[in-house]
C-alpha cells in the first residue's frame, strides 16, 4: 500500500524535478530521520574498516601506520596457503560449516511444521517460548552448561552412562566429539529463534489452499508437502543462501569457550585461529590477508547460490 502511495505522489508532483524530489523528502522526512542511524551504523562500523583491508598486502608495523608500512604484494596469500597449520583450521573451519548447514539448517524448518500443526493455542505458545529461550543466553553461558552436562566425573550425561556400565567420558578432551558438541550446542540454543521466522511465513498463507485441499481430500501430511513447504520455500532460499554466505564465520565465542589444546586439533576454525595469530601473536597482516579470504569465498557462495536459486526456483537474493 505504501509503494502505491508513493508511485502516485511521484507520478502527481513529477519527482524527474529537483523541487519535486525536495517536496518528496519533505513529505516523508520522519521515515529518512528513522533511517539515519542505521545508515551511520553501517558507514563506521561495515565500510570504513574497509579501508583498513590495505594492510593484507602490507607487512604492517602499528607503529608506522598504514601510509608508511611497506608493500609486499600477495605475500600474505602465499603464506596462508603454503602454512600447514592454516591448511588443518581451513579444513576444519569447511566441515563444521557443512555440518552446519546439514543437521542445523534443516532444525527451525521442522519445528515450525511441527508447531504449525498443534491445535491448542496455550500449549503452542508455551512450546515456542521454551525453545527460543536459549537464544537469549550467552554463548558463555550455553558453555557452561554443557561443561557440567558433559563433566566426566559430575555431568548428567557421564551419570546415564555410568548407569549403563560405561565407562565415563572425557567428551571435551576428546577430538572426535568437537565438532558434535559444536553442532548440537548450536541447535538447542538457536533453532528456536530460526524457527519464528517461519512460523510467521507459514501465517501468511492463504487459509483457502488449506480448505481447498481438506475438500479434495487431502490429509494434514500431504497438505504440508502440497501447500506449507512449497508457500514458505521463498523464505527458505533466502535465509539458506544467507547461511552459505556465512559459511566460513561459525562464530568466534561459540568455539572459542569448548576449546582446548586436547580437542584443538579439530575444534579449532578460523575465527579462533585470527584472534590466536593476530591478537595474541600481532600477526596484523596476515589475519587481515584471512579475513579477506573469508569475505571472498563467502561473496563467491552467495553468487554461485544465487544464480543456482534463480535458476531452479526463480528465487534469489538479487
Amino acid at each position: 500500500m505504501a509503494s502505491k502511495i508513493q508511485a502516485s505522489d511521484r507520478a502527481r508532483v513529477g519527482f524527474g524535478s529537483k523541487r519535486a524530489r525536495w517536496v518528496f523528502v519533505r513529505k516523508y522526512f520522519a521515515l529518512y530521520l528513522i533511517s539515519v542511524p542505521g545508515i551511520v551504523f553501517f558507514l563506521l562500523f561495515k565500510y570504513v574498516p574497509l579501508l583498513g583491508s590495505a594492510i593484507a598486502f602490507q607487512d604492517y608495523n602499528i607503529f608506522k601506520g598504514i601510509t608508511e608500512s611497506p608493500w609486499v604484494g600477495l605475500d600474505q596469500f602465499k603464506r596462508m596457503f603454503q602454512y600447514t597449520e592454516f591448511l588443518i583450521i581451513l579444513k576444519n573451519t569447511l566441515l563444521i560449516g557443512l555440518y552446519d548447514l546439514v543437521f542445523a539448517f534443516p532444525v527451525p524448518i521442522l519445528l515450525a511444521l511441527l508447531l504449525n500443526e498443534l491445535r491448542i493455542a496455550t500449549y503452542k505458545r508455551i512450546v515456542q517460548t521454551v525453545i527460543y529461550m536459549p537464544h537469549f543466553l550467552s554463548w558463555v553461558i550455553v558453555g557452561g552448561i554443557v561443561v557440567g552436562l558433559l563433566s566426566p566425573t559430575t555431568g548428567f550425561v557421564n551419570h546415564i552412562l555410568s548407569s549403563l556400565g560405561i565407562e565415563p567420558i572425557y567428551f571435551l578432551g576428546d577430538n572426535s566429539y568437537i565438532r558434535t558438541i559444536l553442532i548440537g550446542s548450536g541447535i538447542w540454543k538457536d533453532s528456536g529463534w530460526g524457527t519464528i521466522i517461519y512460523l510467521a511465513a507459514i501465517a501468511g498463507i492463504n487459509p483457502d489452499l488449506y480448505e481447498a485441499a481438506q475438500i479434495d481430500g487431502a490429509n494434514r501430511l500431504r497438505q504440508t508437502f502440497s501447500i506449507t513447504i512449497p508457500s514458505i520455500m521463498p523464505t527458505i532460499v533466502i535465509l539458506f543462501l544467507l547461511h552459505i554466505g556465512n559459511f566460513l564465520d561459525f562464530g568466534f565465542e561459540r568455539v572459542y569457550i569448548f576449546l582446548n589444546p586436547l580437542n584443538s586439533t579439530n575444534g579449532e576454525i578460523l575465527d579462533t585461529y585470527v584472534y590466536r595469530a593476530g591478537l595474541v601473536d600481532r600477526q596484523y597482516s596476515y589475519t587481515t590477508a584471512i579475513g579477506l579470504f573469508k569475505s571472498l569465498v563467502g561473496l563467491l557462495l552467495i553468487m554461485i547460490g544465487n544464480t543456482l536459486s534463480r535458476k531452479t526456483t526463480g528465487d534469489g537474493l538479487y
